[in-house]
């Protein structure tokens, strides 16, 4: 036999091999999956473990799914095309694409739709018992549920079709979720590892409605809001925008699966203040009382000749540390900092936790940036004072504010509460972990009653106050570099506020990011109204103490509601001994004629308190 012959018939034979190869595998295939659709398998035996909230509600939870798929060689040539119309009802796809991939004949075996629920498979096998869709393959999958969908997304993450985690939460705790290797083999369900988080689902759902609006409103990229315990250092709510549904992440853009909360670092503006001043006033280059005049801007001639310059939004005057958080004064917070040994300053703000990861147990989380004191300028001392030149993310924010809040003491971000067994049982109990002590207690208490002063009419946070609680507030605006001009961008923007809260008595850390808004960009006028929101959404929700009588403690510390702003109705109400700050509203009226002379508090007022309030009158309010 030709030589030309030999090799053409070991090539047919090869192919009809491989048919039938084909064909066997391929019923294989049909055999195995169907009998997974209704009976047991070692598959079905090894289920993840739960994630749960801080108080057991499931956040995610091990279900079967189903692949839906057609074997060609077993459809009905004759009804297939007329059961096409309901089999893509059922799965929900276009009818027309379902046939054109069956009429190509180019595969005798693909995938429809993978990753469907119980429900929709079992409509298609009660089809299949009924005589209908010959050819249509069931196949059981392990399958992830996500049963409060887009609820603390970007935290909990999402696993892919081997039921392993890729991001968040199912990605970082994946060992401890999958159950041992080789578990369920003998039949018997063996489950994973459940993990609980710090975070409450009620409170994160609220605060996600807020981030939600808020985003919506401005038109930002992404905005960020954070909760935090100051007592523990838990995380009670880990909210980004925009968030995606796990159960479907597939449909959402890779970007929409970001943790912004603590992988993007963003250089934070003048909510940083509170720490710049903190350092500063902690190393004793300045005190409490140490002023500085602001003239509207910072200036600093260096040896070259190059003038350094530091804008102000406006003049403030004399200005001490309660002053420059009170109005976010980039020059009084400029001038402090230049007090301060730079060595000095630097290891102050690394030992807050700045230029480094917090070690929050997620995945990827960001060390920022905060470079060494070598490599930097004249310029860098005063810049990085007021927010600029370093590069923060907001779980840094959050846990250097716990600091501040709790005596001086760093406290390390906590998101995982415990592990607990398939039995429920706990594992692993997570502890609050004092990491150090940043500031002394007396700083943290100076800074904290000179952030109140951010929450009266004359701060900039007042937009997020409550009315009956007492709150430290500082609000921040940071531009944002342009990747193209590695400039400042003319219009992105950073706008951010902080809040502590009860500030007598902190129990809360709140910590709100808008980046990027449209049209109206400062931190006083869109993030301290999220903050205000949210603050009321925590305090409805947790027992935290508001309003009532005056608290008087043990250690000398007199505790007193705080005075509100005054109005004027029918009659003049007495005013004496009322602060300047809270006269300011009256500026605002339309129908009466108020002069405020000098400055501290009411000593003397014109008309005297009873007199009738008409419209058009003059009043005269001297201070002193």
């Amino acid at each position: 036999m030709k030589p030309e012959m030999r090799r053409l018939r070991y090539g047919v034979a090869l192919g009809l091999l491989a048919v039938f190869a084909l064909v066997v595998v391929g019923r294989f295939a049909v055999l195995a999956n169907e009998k997974g659709m209704h009976g047991a398998s070692p598959l079905d035996s090894a289920e993840r473990g739960p994630i749960m909230d801080r108080e057991g509600r499931l956040l995610a939870i091990d279900s079967p799914l189903y692949n839906i798929a057609v074997w060609r060689p077993e459809t009905d040539k004759d009804a297939f095309p007329s059961e096409v119309g309901r089999l893509a009802a059922i799965l929900e796809m276009d009818a027309g694409d379902i046939l054109s991939r069956w009429k190509d004949g180019s595969s005798n075996f693909f995938y429809l739709k993978k990753r469907v629920p119980p429900q929709v498979a079992r409509a298609i096998q009660d089809a299949k018992t009924d005589g209908a869709f010959s050819g249509i393959v069931v196949e059981r999958v392990p399958g992830r549920l996500y049963p409060e969908k887009r609820l603390a997304s970007h935290l909990v993450g999402f696993v892919g079709d081997e039921n392993r985690g890729l991001v968040g939460i199912e990605n970082k705790y994946d060992a401890e979720l999958q159950p041992p290797p080789g578990a369920g083999s003998s039949g018997a369900l063996a489950i994973g590892d459940g993990v609980v988080l710090t975070i409450d689902a009620n409170l994160q759902f609220s605060l996600e409605a807020i981030a939600r609006r808020t985003m919506n409103e401005t038109k930002a990229e992404a905005v960020i809001l954070l909760a935090g315990d100051v007592r523990t250092g838990e995380i009670l709510s880990y909210v980004a925008m925009p968030d995606f549904d796990p159960n479907d992440y597939i449909s959402s853009p890779e970007s929409a699966w970001y943790d912004w909360p603590s992988v993007f670092a963003y250089e934070p503006g003048s909510v940083f203040k509170v720490f710049s001043m903190s350092s500063v006033l902690d190393l004793g280059a300045i005190d409490m009382h140490t002023t500085f005049v602001c003239g509207g801007a910072y200036r600093k001639v260096a040896p070259s000749g190059e003038v350094i310059v530091i804008k102000d939004l406006a003049n403030h005057g004399i200005v001490d540390v309660t002053k420059i958080l009170e109005y976010s004064c980039n020059s009084g917070a400029a001038q402090a900092a230049d007090r301060a040994a730079t060595v000095d300053f630097y290891d102050k703000l690394t030992s807050f936790g700045f230029g480094s990861r917090t070690g929050l147990t997620v995945p990827g989380e960001s060390p920022g940036s905060l470079r060494s004191p070598e490599t930097w300028s004249l310029r860098s001392k005063p810049t990085i004072a007021i927010g600029q030149e370093i590069l923060v993310t907001a779980t840094q924010m959050l846990a250097a504010a716990t600091a501040v809040a709790d005596g001086g003491i760093l406290r390390k971000p906590l998101i995982v509460k415990r592990l607990t067994g398939p039995d429920g049982a706990t594992l692993y109990d997570e502890q609050p972990v004092d990491v150090r002590r940043v500031i002394s207690e007396t700083t943290a208490r100076s800074i904290l009653t000179s952030m109140e002063a951010g929450a009266t009419l004359s701060g900039t946070g007042y937009r997020a106050k409550v009315n009956d609680i007492g709150m430290a507030i500082k609000t921040g605006t940071a531009q944002v570099i342009d990747p193209v001009t590695h400039r400042y961008s003319d219009t992105d923007y950073i706008a951010s506020t902080l809040a502590i809260f009860p500030s007598d008595r902190p129990q809360i850390v709140l910590y709100g990011v808008i980046i990027k808004p449209v049209g109206e960009m400062l931190g006083g006028r869109i993030a301290a109204p999220m903050i205000r929101d949210a603050a009321e959404a925590v305090l409805e929700q947790l027992p935290i103490e508001r309003g009532g009588s005056s608290i008087i403690r043990h250690d000398g510390t007199v505790s007193l509601p705080r005075l509100s702003p005054v109005s004027i109705g029918d009659t003049m109400p007495d005013l004496t001994g009322v602060p300047k700050r809270l006269l300011l509203p009256l500026l605002q009226r339309d129908d009466l004629k108020v002069k405020i002379v000098g400055d501290g508090w009411v000593a003397k007022q014109t008309p005297p308190p009873g007199s009738p309030v008409a419209s058009g009158m003059s009043i005269e309010l001297d201070l002193k």
